[in-house]
């Protein structure tokens, strides 16, 4: 069966919905604010909704991996924006290098593990 998929999007979870909607958007991600308590955010053809829910086993096993090109550029734009000081939950690891591909690790306000790297050719 051949699938004409246009998208997969993630629902997260938010501690304090508030400021996770303002570290989203620190981060660069456009909202556009859904009925019922949600958010979508996108950059480009990438997104996932944020929900005004936190139950706490879900949200601490949340991890989004998000494929970038160039990973230093990524580490390095988002350490200017210096979110580790604005949030006191957020944490941005140096990069992890592997024999798969490189990471660094991004933990949201609520503690989402967010895994962004690039795959070795």
């Amino acid at each position: 069966m051949k699938y004409n998929i246009k998208s997969i999007r993630a629902f997260i979870g938010a501690k304090d919905y508030e400021i996770s909607r303002r570290f989203y958007r620190d981060l660069g991600f456009e909202e556009i604010q859904l009925p019922h308590n949600m958010s979508y955010f996108n950059l480009g053809n990438f997104g996932f909704y944020l929900q005004n829910a936190y139950v706490k086993d879900w949200v601490d096993n949340t991890m989004i991996f998000m494929e970038v090109e160039n990973l230093q550029n990524h580490l390095e734009a988002i350490k200017k924006l210096e979110l580790p000081a604005k949030y006191e939950k957020v944490r941005v690891s140096e990069i992890n290098y592997n024999d798969w591909g490189n990471v660094f690790f991004m933990h949201d306000p609520s503690g989402v593990l967010w895994q962004i790297g690039e795959f070795s050719k």
